[in-house]
C-alpha cells in the first residue's frame, strides 16, 4: 500500500529539498508574453519539486513559488543579469519560459539545473531505508544552479539559528533591499524578488540587519564574502573540493556553509554537510539506530555511499525516518526587538 500514495510531506522531507507541486491542467494563462521559451525532454523520471526545492528559503521565499498550475518560478541574479523563469512538466517534456535580460542565461543552463549533469544510475543503495525512499522518489535528481552568491548568503543567514529565523532574515532582506522579478512575477499581490546585486548588499546598513534578526557575525560574513563575490561566482569552473576551499577562504565561512552551497551550485552528489545540530543524529538513526551519533559516526556510516554521500543523506531526510524529539526545539530569539 506504500507505494500506491504519495508520501505527506514532512518537516524532515521538507528539509532534505521536497517542495510539493501540483499536478497542473491545461495551459495557464499568461498574462505576460516571455521573452524566451525552451522545450526540453529528461531523459529518465523528473520530479520537479525534489530537484528545484533544495533552493526554496522557506515558504515565504520571495525569489522562489510553486502555483497552482503546476509551475515553478524561480528569481535569480545571473551574470547576465536579473532573469525570472518559469518550469512547467507536462508528459515528458518540461516547458521552461523566462524574462529579464538574464532569460537566456536561465534557459541555456535549464537542463543542467533540472538535473542534466547528475547521474542518478550511480547510486546503489546499501540500506533497506535507503532503497525504499529511492523507490518512492525516482523524480530525484541534483540541480545545478551554477550561481554561488544566491546559495551563500540565505546558507550564511542559516549559521547557529533556527530555519525560521533565518527564512526570515532572508525574506526581508530580498523584499527590501531586491529588486522586482522581471515579467509578471513582479507584480500582482505577492510580487516575487530578486536577490540584492553584491554593492547592494554591501551598502546595507547595520540597522537594516538588525531589524531583519542578523547578528554581526553573521552580517559581517556576508559582507566579506560580497567583496570578493567574482572571485566566488568563479568557482562554478571549478570542482566541488576546490570550489569549497575558495569559498572557506573567507572568514566565517567553513565546512558546513560551504558544503550546502556547492550542493545547489554544483550538483555536488558526495559533498555532505558536516557540523551540523540534526544531520548526524539523524543518519545515525536511521542507518544504526544511534540517535546520538556525531560527524565521525555520520561519515562513517555513509562511507559505503562514498562518491554519492550527499544524496544517500537527502534520501534519509526525504524517507522521514527520525528519532523522536527529547529536547524541547531551539527558542528563536529575535534580536531586532532588543
Amino acid at each position: 500500500m506504500a507505494g500506491r500514495f504519495p508520501q505527506r510531506p514532512t518537516r524532515t522531507t521538507v528539509r532534505g529539498g521536497h517542495a510539493v507541486v501540483p499536478a497542473g491542467s491545461g495551459v495557464p494563462r499568461q498574462a505576460t508574453a516571455p521573452v524566451r521559451v525552451r522545450r526540453w525532454v529528461p531523459d529518465g523520471p523528473l520530479d520537479l519539486g525534489l530537484v528545484l526545492g533544495p533552493l526554496r528559503r522557506g515558504p515565504g521565499d520571495p525569489t522562489f513559488r510553486v502555483t497552482a498550475d503546476g509551475s515553478v518560478w524561480r528569481a535569480a541574479r545571473t551574470p547576465a543579469g536579473p532573469g525570472t523563469l518559469r518550469v512547467r512538466a507536462h508528459g515528458g517534456e518540461v516547458l521552461g519560459e523566462a524574462w529579464g535580460s538574464g532569460a537566456d542565461w536561465l534557459l541555456e543552463r535549464l537542463p543542467e539545473l533540472l538535473g542534466a549533469a547528475d547521474d542518478p544510475g550511480a547510486f546503489v543503495p546499501r540500506h533497506r531505508l535507503v532503497a525504499l525512499a529511492r523507490h518512492r522518489r525516482p523524480g530525484l535528481r541534483l540541480t545545478r544552479t551554477g550561481l554561488v552568491l544566491e546559495s551563500l548568503i540565505p546558507s550564511v543567514l542559516e549559521q547557529k539559528v533556527t530555519a525560521d529565523e533565518a527564512y526570515r532574515a532572508w525574506r526581508l532582506l530580498v523584499r527590501r533591499f531586491g529588486e522586482p522579478a522581471p515579467g509578471p512575477a513582479g507584480t500582482g499581490e505577492r510580487p516575487m524578488s530578486v536577490m540584492p546585486a553584491p554593492r547592494t548588499w554591501a551598502l546595507i546598513p547595520s540597522w537594516e540587519w538588525h531589524r531583519a534578526g542578523v547578528d554581526d557575525k553573521r552580517a559581517s560574513t556576508i559582507l566579506r564574502a560580497v567583496r570578493v563575490a567574482a572571485r566566488l561566482e568563479q568557482s562554478v569552473g571549478m570542482s566541488a573540493a576546490a570550489a569549497r576551499a575558495r569559498l572557506e577562504v573567507v572568514p566565517g565561512v567553513g565546512p558546513w556553509t560551504s558544503a550546502e552551497v556547492v550542493q545547489r551550485s554544483h550538483g555536488a552528489a558526495d559533498e555532505v554537510t558536516v557540523g551540523d545540530l540534526h544531520l548526524p543524529g539523524i543518519v545515525g538513526w536511521a542507518l544504526a539506530g544511534d540517535r546520538d551519533a556525531d560527524d565521525s559516526v555520520m561519515l562513517r556510516l555513509l562511507e559505503p555511499y562514498a562518491g554519492q554521500r550527499h544524496r544517500a543523506a537527502r534520501l534519509i531526510l526525504l524517507s522521514g525516518h527520525l528519532p523522536a524529539r527529547r529536547v524541547p526545539k531551539m527558542p528563536r530569539v529575535d534580536i531586532g526587538l532588543l
